[in-house]
């Protein structure tokens, strides 16, 4: 037993490894003195993180990924969490059916998915917009909350909803009072997902993005494609670090879900 221990420790730290190893292996470059991606690295700097804090193109390119992913994770969440309280409902016909077509868009190849937003956009003016780049991050998010939040409610105990309404409480107070405290952690895992997955998207850029909406992962995947600058692996450091707070967070969220489940219990 101690043995088959062991053996599983070992096959384990060896994943970690073989999965996180080439992600970590690109910080040490990102230090690089050089012009150019070299390794073993000729010397310490730290010019390429002070070419990643000017004004353009980073910083312009971040600026524009913040907006479009904030935008799009309110609309994702709001959107999400209303269609997964539906989803929950026992009277509800075909949800399965329901459920299959909204989380699609995780489904789908996202080539194609930004295929379709291209021409539907085309028509409605919405390409090379701020606007149209929310709404489609906004359809490529908005699968991840329905998932969180309905996973969220599957244990929310409905005779508390019951109770607020036997007391007088309108549908409203009684979403905002007693609903959303408890299924806060599955909406805000779910709000992280949205936000996750707006910034990290390039392809739905190169769609329906223009020059003005040049966001930071289509400015990585140009300067990969035309001449790879050392600065493209600072900022993939920096969003490292952002991802491994975004974890933690989730991760935190994740443990919250079954206290705040037995607390309801107790309360009933």
């Amino acid at each position: 037993m101690t043995t088959l221990r062991y053996s599983l420790a070992v096959y384990a730290l060896f994943m970690m490894v073989f999965l996180v190893g080439p992600i970590l292996a690109i910080l040490p470059i990102s230090f690089s003195s050089a012009g150019f991606l070299s390794y073993p690295i000729p010397g310490f700097s730290l010019r390429w993180y002070e070419r990643v804090f000017m004004p353009t193109p980073w910083m312009a390119a971040l600026r524009n990924s913040i907006v479009i992913g904030v935008g799009a994770t309110i609309l994702a969440t709001v959107l999400g969490t209303l269609a997964a309280l539906g989803l929950t409902r026992q009277n509800l016909p075909a949800t399965s059916l329901i459920l299959g077509l909204m989380i699609s868009p995780i489904i789908v190849p996202v080539v194609i998915t930004g295929v379709g937003i291209y021409f539907l956009f085309v028509q409605l003016g919405l390409i090379a917009s701020f606007s149209g780049l929310i709404l489609a991050h906004t359809v490529l998010g908005a699968p991840f909350v329905v998932v969180t939040v309905a996973a969220t409610l599957q244990n929310f105990d409905r005779n508390l909803v019951r109770a607020a309404y036997s007391l007088g409480a309108s549908p409203v107070r009684t979403f905002f009072d007693v609903t959303l405290p408890l299924i806060a952690p599955g909406v805000i895992a779910g709000a992280i997902f949205a936000f996750v997955v707006s910034l990290d998207e390039v392809v739905i850029v190169i769609f329906v993005g223009g020059p003005e909406q040049r966001t930071l992962p289509r400015q990585m995947f140009d300067g990969i494609r035309d001449n790879i600058d050392p600065s493209i692996l600072a900022m993939s450091v920096i969003l490292i670090l952002v991802t491994i707070v975004f974890m933690a967070a989730f991760a935190f969220l994740s443990r919250q879900e079954p206290q705040n489940g037995r607390h309801q219990h107790s309360k009933v």
